[in-house]
């Protein structure tokens, strides 16, 4: 018993071992085929097939599974298209959050509740809820491409609210513990280092992938043109500022630019006493040899000299938020703070130091009534 419908409609039959199928025809002369034990359940399917292909969706796709589509996305658009170290953290969200979970689920099938689900079982895992989003933002991305390509009739992920990150109680240090800081290591090897990084906010990989070429002393001002990074399996390399605002220059107090002059000092009778050993690599911050500068033992470094300053022990980065807060307590425009730290806008800046918005508008204030009298007002 076979029933026709009208041109590219599909159709439905009856088979012979009772079960009804419902054919509808695809792009390049191919069909497909969906099955129910009632003719009622076969229509079904082939009314939601018909919507799906009015929306472009391709059905020859419907098998591919949600981690074959992942693994092709990951090799043939995402790895060409970006750094190695932010294709191994997509590849590493893939395979460690997202296949052993969703993996098997056709990604024709794939619901929001399949990605809330996913979610919900990450955080009971123990992963942040920041690290939860990171992997929203990675499934958002991969799945828009598949609504590009006609895989998928809408964005799974456009429906699906990923847990909001606790805001995370930032650590700096005052002005009195910087002035601690810098006074306690003045005879350190890493002054100028603490110096550069509370008085420009560079990053600690700025800061170790800078080149004496980079500095200008006399002009009292750097170039941000690399950072310094390090590669799981293959170790330290160099790479190019994220973002064009990232590659920056930067003008130097004279307390940076003081520092820097004497460990330039310091650096010249290193590279004497380590003879033919010395590589030379330009670089302004280094090792015993010249070569880089490991973060790691830096940062272990750093911790002992807060310690040794009875300071309190923060993270080498929080040195770069303890510019900014500096910088903003004092009056500094947001604009001109947001150059300085290469954020990519400004509304990063001032989502990131909102806490001390209230009191610059304190401040602006208490401008306003103090040129106003000076006048007369």
């Amino acid at each position: 018993m076979t029933k026709r419908r009208g041109h590219n409609e599909g159709t439905i039959k009856q088979r012979m071992d009772g079960l009804w199928e419902a054919r509808v025809s695809l792009p390049a002369g191919k069909r497909k085929s969906y099955y129910g034990k009632t003719r009622r359940e076969a229509q079904d399917k082939l009314r939601g097939a018909l919507r799906d292909l009015d929306a472009g969706q391709d059905l020859s796709a419907g098998r591919q599974t949600v981690e074959q589509f992942l693994g092709q996305w990951l090799f043939a658009s995402v790895r060409p298209s970006v750094k190695a170290r932010t294709y191994e953290g997509y590849e590493s969200i893939v395979r460690v959050r997202v296949a052993p979970r969703i993996g098997r689920v056709g990604l024709a099938r794939l619901t929001p509740l399949d990605l809330e689900g996913l979610y919900t079982d990450l955080v009971a895992a123990g992963l942040s809820h920041r690290s939860v989003r990171h992997t929203h933002h990675v499934l958002h991305r991969a799945f828009a491409h598949a609504v590009r390509l006609g895989l998928l009739a809408r964005n799974p992920c456009d429906r699906v609210t990923p847990p909001r990150p606790a805001r995370t109680e930032m650590r700096v240090l005052s002005a009195a513990e910087v002035a601690a800081l810098l006074d306690g290591t003045r005879d350190h090897r890493g002054h100028a280092l603490y110096a550069l990084a509370v008085t420009t906010g560079m990053r600690q990989g700025e800061l170790l992938g800078l080149r004496w070429e980079d500095v200008d002393l006399d002009g009292c001002r750097l170039a941000v043109r690399r950072a310094l990074q390090r590669r799981p399996g293959q170790g330290l390399e160099f790479i190019e500022p994220k973002t064009p605002r990232a590659r920056r220059t930067i003008l130097l107090s004279q307390r940076a630019v003081g520092a820097l002059r004497e460990h330039r000092r310091r650096q010249l009778e290193s590279r004497l006493l380590a003879g033919p050993a010395w590589q030379d690599r330009g670089l302004v911050f280094c090792n015993a040899r010249g070569g880089p500068l490991d973060p790691n033992w830096q940062t272990a470094v750093f911790k002992e000299a807060l310690a040794a300053a009875d300071l309190p022990r923060i993270r080498f980065h929080d040195l770069r938020h303890t510019a900014a807060t500096l910088l903003l307590g004092q009056g500094v425009h947001p604009k001109v703070v947001s150059e300085m730290l290469g954020h990519a806008t400004i509304t990063l800046t001032l989502d990131t130091y909102s806490h001390l918005i209230p009191a610059l508008h304190a401040e602006a204030a208490s401008a306003m009534d103090r040129l106003l009298a000076a006048n007369g007002g």
